[in-house]
């Protein structure tokens, strides 16, 4: 049996798919909370409920488990408490439960630019985390992957967002040339059940993207193209887009812009573009061949529709 946290967020939704087409039995670790989790319909497994920080929970979500896929995580959520609680020590408390259980692979999804060093707090908690998952003794796959785009994605969905409530001009981040490598969140899905039962793929660490390299600017270009917007692309010195984030981080419990947003687009976020063919045998999937959600979206509304959305969770 199969271990899943983080089943409710974005990418979450999407593995539960490939796992069920694959035949696997999962049970997915939801996390104590007063509202109804979003889970797939239509797809069969256990939840169990327990936080991340609640070992002995974790030890009784474990039973029976030989395999994990470890997704939950604070970076769609600005605030460093909630990454030290969520994604360090809560990592390191999995491992810790799941070494204790016996758990035989354990795939852990990362991001770009993961580095203890980093001056950018998700980077630093996501850097840390891997060293838990490294140090834990349950063999392990970390994936460092890029930013993940498909419908209600913590990507191009933002960017539209504010595309829509952006009265003739859009801000970029400096002059918006921070490369990015965006990868389809059903490639990503597909690449973390492939894992779990490949040996060769063990202890080790890969950085995988999307097919091609795009500037900040570019994306922004082409999210305006589907969502049928047209606005002016004004550069803007990132002290001032971090008082705006602030401010938005304030008044709204789900903002389209976070200040981890910003550190993430603060530098180039890639890998090697061959790298889902090389390690996977897989054709990555093009940004412009699945934007079409963003087609007919009135994404003002969505915007603020998010704000008192019951069971929105700002998904990962």
């Amino acid at each position: 049996m199969l271990l899943i946290t983080g089943a409710t967020g974005f990418v979450g939704g999407h593995v539960l798919d490939r796992l069920a087409e694959s035949g696997y039995e999962v049970r997915a670790l939801l996390r104590p909370s007063a509202n109804n989790p979003r889970i797939p319909r239509g797809v069969p497994l256990k939840a169990t409920v327990a936080s991340l920080n609640d070992l002995r929970g974790l030890r009784s979500a474990l039973v029976g488990i030989d395999r994990v896929v470890h997704l939950a995580s604070a970076s769609q959520r600005s605030g460093v408490a909630r990454l030290a609680t969520v994604d360090v020590e809560g990592t390191r408390n999995l491992c810790q439960a799941a070494a204790d259980a016996g758990v035989e692979h354990l795939v852990f999804v990362s991001h770009l630019g993961a580095d203890r060093a980093s001056a950018y707090p998700v980077l630093r908690a996501k850097a840390e985390a891997e060293e838990s998952v490294r140090s834990c003794g349950v063999p392990y796959t970390i994936l460092r992957t890029g930013l993940a785009f498909g419908a209600e994605d913590h990507l191009t969905t933002p960017v539209a967002m504010l595309l829509a409530v952006s009265p003739l001009v859009f801000f970029l981040p400096g002059a918006g040339s921070t490369l990015l490598q965006p990868i389809w969140v059903g490639d990503l899905a597909t690449c973390i059940v492939w894992a779990l039962d490949d040996p060769a793929m063990r202890n080790k660490i890969f950085e995988i993207g999307g097919p091609e390299f795009m500037t900040y600017r570019q994306l922004v270009e082409r999210v305006s193209q589907f969502a049928g917007y047209v606005r002016f692309l004004v550069p803007t010195r990132q002290p001032y887009l971090r008082l705006a984030t602030r401010l938005l981080e304030f008044a709204l419990p789900f903002p389209p812009l976070t200040a981890f947003t910003l550190d993430y687009l603060a530098g180039n976020r890639t890998a090697q573009l061959n790298a889902l063919p090389a390690i996977f045998g897989l054709k990555p999937t093009r940004l412009e061949d699945k934007l079409d959600y963003l087609k007919g979206g009135n994404w003002g509304w969505e915007l603020a529709a998010r704000q008192v959305r019951r069971d929105y969770r700002g998904r990962r």
